[in-house]
């Protein structure tokens, strides 16, 4: 009873061992995905032993979600059900991170985040782990956001004292009934080719140190004992392939809840369970856990399809509705002449970029278009969801040689506008527009979002970067509204990899 299926990690691939497992399983999710899509639910319910549950037993219900990247309309959903499993028995409700990025309504707010946040305090959420993305508006923002939580936060593997962000506790045991439940935070940390940072900007956490996770989870292998707790979960932001390291090779947990891969997970590792429930709140994973002498003796698990969910909390959808009508988000900027997809969009996002930075060439990342892009009006709030991660605009100059040498070494694979390659073997050449080889010595302008240059710092140095005043979604909406308000790149794909 065990589901992953693969979505696309923001930022940078988690590494090549993740890729090779989830092509090993690919035609079978796809199998699995299509049945769930034609059911239109997920459920599913697991039992680890089928022995008779002793009457001074404990119960509770813990319900969970992740990856929610901004989305509010369904907390109204989640609360409905949270207060009617709270009237009956002991519940612990949780986030696995990525909280922030992803919808404008949160992400562009005055205070960037803070809707979700209330939207949170209000469904009456008991704890989150740190998710990479809620690093995205930078410290400052992150600062005030957490201290506005009424729930608590635990990462055991950052270290914020160089920060104004306080310092999460590690792990934090919660008093939920008669039962004592102690809870560890860890978040990935594949942000940086050189570097241990999460997937955010690295710029963003330049203050901040942080350790992966198998090099502290060992510190917490007796916590259960010395917090005198019924239960200990692992809440992760690490993506379903760590998880499943973390319990094999750590064995003492008693449930893991995880974020970052987006995957539907509702089975048993080593005798664990390891849940997941999906991304952009589509889902609310629940188990309910027996517990005996701190021992968990019976357990069962489902996902609920939030689109099927039938009810809502009235008051709490109605500040929901007062937080979406954000009438700036609705003006029309341009029109689509067809669905795009991300390939498509990588076209329109890197000419846009090239031309109304006026410069010779520009590159994106495919895990910062976050939308595809519906046939008809474009409005702000579209491209805001395309692009919501607030990036600079800036430019660079470099020889062709230096970008050749970039590609080659990185073995990055962009979205490129205003070049082309040809890899011949070992081999790179670039031709220009009108398909004319291009001489390794020409001097060529970059426009580019400053994520990029962040990540690959030895090739970019922000000291030769000239800084434009407009993020690269604003950049995008002034030129559909002053050059070209049509997007039409039916077809186009000039995505580029070397290897």
């Amino acid at each position: 009873c065990y589901l992953v299926f693969e979505s696309e990690l923001p930022y940078f691939v988690i590494g090549l061992i993740h890729k090779v497992y989830m092509k090993i399983f690919h035609a079978r999710v796809v199998y699995f995905l299509t049945a769930i899509l034609i059911i239109g639910s997920v459920s599913c319910t697991v039992k680890p032993t089928n022995t008779p549950v002793p009457d001074d037993s404990q119960h509770l219900t813990i319900f969970f979600v992740n990856d929610m990247h901004g989305q509010l309309n369904n907390f109204a959903k989640i609360k409905h059900i949270v207060d009617a499993e709270r009237a009956t028995t002991n519940v612990l409700l949780a986030s696995a991170g990525d909280i922030f990025s992803g919808n404008p309504i949160v992400d562009q707010y005055s205070e960037k985040g803070y809707p979700i946040i209330d939207i949170m305090n209000k469904t009456g959420f008991d704890i989150s782990v740190l998710g990479n993305h809620e690093f995205d508006y930078g410290l400052a923002n992150l600062k005030n956001r957490t201290e506005q939580a009424e729930f608590e936060w635990v990462c055991a593997n950052v270290d914020t004292q160089s920060s104004v962000l306080a310092q999460p506790n590690p792990y934090t045991t919660l008093d939920i009934g008669d039962l004592k439940v102690t809870v560890l935070g860890l978040v990935e940390t594949n942000g940086k080719p050189d570097d241990i940072i999460p997937s955010t900007h690295p710029w963003r956490v330049a203050e901040l140190a942080f350790q992966h996770y198998y090099d502290v989870v060992d510190e917490y292998i007796n916590l259960k004992e010395q917090e005198d707790a019924d239960l200990y979960i692992a809440l992760t932001h690490l993506g379903s392939f760590s998880d499943r390291k973390l319990a094999n090779d750590y064995p003492y947990f008693d449930v893991i809840i995880g974020g970052h891969s987006n995957d539907l997970n509702q089975g048993e590792v080593n005798g664990i369970p390891m849940l997941m429930a999906g991304a952009y709140l589509s889902h609310l994973g629940k188990i309910e856990l027996t517990i005996t002498d701190k021992e968990v003796v019976d357990y069962e698990v489902s996902l609920v399809n939030l689109s099927n969910y039938p009810n809502e909390d009235a008051e709490l959808l109605a500040q929901i509705e007062d937080y979406n009508n954000a009438p700036q988000f609705d003006e029309v900027v341009g029109y689509a002449n067809s669905y795009h997809d991300k390939n498509e969009l990588g076209c329109f996002y890197t000419t846009a970029l090239k031309e109304y930075m006026q410069v010779d060439i520009s590159f994106q990342n495919g895990g910062g278009i976050r939308s595809n892009l519906e046939e008809g009006d474009i409005t702000v709030l579209d491209i805001f969801n395309m692009d919501p991660f607030n990036n600079r605009s800036v430019v660079f100059t470099m020889t062709a040689a230096e970008i050749k040498n970039f590609f080659i070494q990185t073995e990055t694979g962009l979205h490129v506008s205003g070049i082309s390659f040809e890899q011949n073997r070992d081999e790179l050449i670039i031709y220009d527009q009108d398909g004319i080889e291009i001489d390794d010595n020409q001097v060529l302008t970059l426009g580019i979002n400053d994520y990029i240059p962040a990540v690959y710092d030895s090739y970019f140095l922000i000291e030769d970067a000239e800084i434009r005043d407009l993020t690269t979604a604003e950049t995008i909406i002034e030129y559909l509204k002053t050059m070209n308000s049509t997007v039409d790149y039916d077809g186009c794909n000039q995505y580029f990899r070397y290897n």
